[in-house]
């Protein structure tokens, strides 16, 4: 015969062995439910779509969408390379797909067609990037910062760099035959060369070193001091000692910048010095 003492250690056995259990089971629901929401953002986010917010870009007003169709009728090749394009992923459902594809970005074009083209009765995404901002709203974040490209103040055109209408949406991007710093180049033309003592740097593109939208660091550097050259330039880290190119660089790291404390002020490359000097 079991004992009061006994019986009460028994109750709270079983007690506890419920609790457990229901907590199991919240647990495995918990999982559960997460992972099925996660499967689901997964199903959403693909990659012709996005993970943020998007706004279609307003319709001039009184125009309606009259479809890619239509469009066509007058900018054939457009519409036909249009296919190959980064900004060709979006997408809609129904009715709301009427709009998407070149009114997506140029707002409605009933009143554009209506008036057999012409300037004025159709949005020109070029002439303004809040446009662009509809969609790409980080990017006006980066805008924001202290050093960038000014595009806000209308001297430089988000499609100078990307292209809308064609393939991968950065100019000589993806798989095209030049590299993505020639779209650079266009502009920084001094930092082409050719140089007989090239920056390695180079081959692997302008961002390796450049946020190219905005940056809180002068020149548009994606790091303010010598971290930048170090991700790269970093060898052997002895005792008290900073090994760069063979050399102890301690020292020199403590003056300044690797390119303003005159080292190696030619970053982008050198006609006379291995070292990066003019």
């Amino acid at each position: 015969m079991s004992t009061p003492r006994s019986s009460s250690v028994w109750i709270r056995l079983v007690l506890l062995t419920r609790r457990f259990k229901s907590a199991w089971l919240k647990g495995v629901l918990c999982v559960a439910s997460l992972s099925a929401m996660a499967l689901i953002a997964a199903l959403v986010m693909s990659c012709a779509s996005v993970n943020r917010t998007v706004h279609i870009a307003p319709g001039s007003p009184g125009a309606k969408a009259v479809g890619m169709e239509t469009c066509a009728a007058c900018h054939g090749k457009i519409v036909a390379d249009f296919k190959t394009a980064t900004h060709a992923r979006l997408k809609a459902e129904g009715d709301n797909a009427l709009d998407v594809g070149c009114e997506s970005c140029h707002g409605g074009g009933s009143v554009h067609v209506e008036a057999g083209g012409g300037r004025g009765t159709i949005i020109n995404p070029k002439k303004s990037p809040e446009i662009c901002f509809q969609c790409h709203l980080d990017k006006r974040g980066e805008f924001s910062l202290p050093h960038t490209h000014p595009v806000l103040s209308g001297k430089v055109s988000c499609v100078d760099c990307h292209d809308p209408h064609k393939g991968d949406a950065v100019i000589a991007g993806g798989t095209a035959l030049a590299s993505q710093n020639e779209t650079c180049f266009k502009c920084h033309t001094a930092q082409r060369g050719p140089f007989v003592r090239e920056h390695a740097a180079l081959r692997e593109g302008c961002t390796t070193c450049h946020a190219v939208h905005g940056s809180v660091n002068d020149k548009m550097l994606i790091s303010r001091n010598a971290n930048l050259c170090l991700s790269c330039h970093i060898e052997v880290a002895q005792k008290g000692k900073i090994m760069v190119g063979g050399a102890d660089h301690a020292s020199r790291l403590a003056r300044g910048n690797c390119w303003m404390s005159g080292c190696h002020e030619a970053v982008h490359g050198s006609q006379v010095s291995a070292a990066l000097r003019f």
